[in-house]
């Protein structure tokens, strides 16, 4: 899967990847490790739950930046 906003907006096809940052877990891309966009309106407690939530396509896409 890759990146809505990240294409949207960038013209940048990078793939959604699981991420982590202060607040939990969320789905995002990122460009040479470094977070680019954070796709994924919800956060996630674990890690397994984001996994699985990318892997069924069960998130809410962000729309805006």
């Amino acid at each position: 899967m890759i990146g809505k906003l990240t294409k949207e907006i960038c013209g940048v096809e990078l793939p959604v990847t699981v991420l982590e940052s202060q607040a939990g877990f969320y789905l995002g891309t990122e460009d040479r490790g470094v977070p680019f966009s954070r796709e994924s309106a919800e956060y996630f407690v674990t890690r397994n739950l984001a996994e699985a939530a990318l892997a069924r396509g069960k998130f809410t896409q962000r729309m805006n930046p």
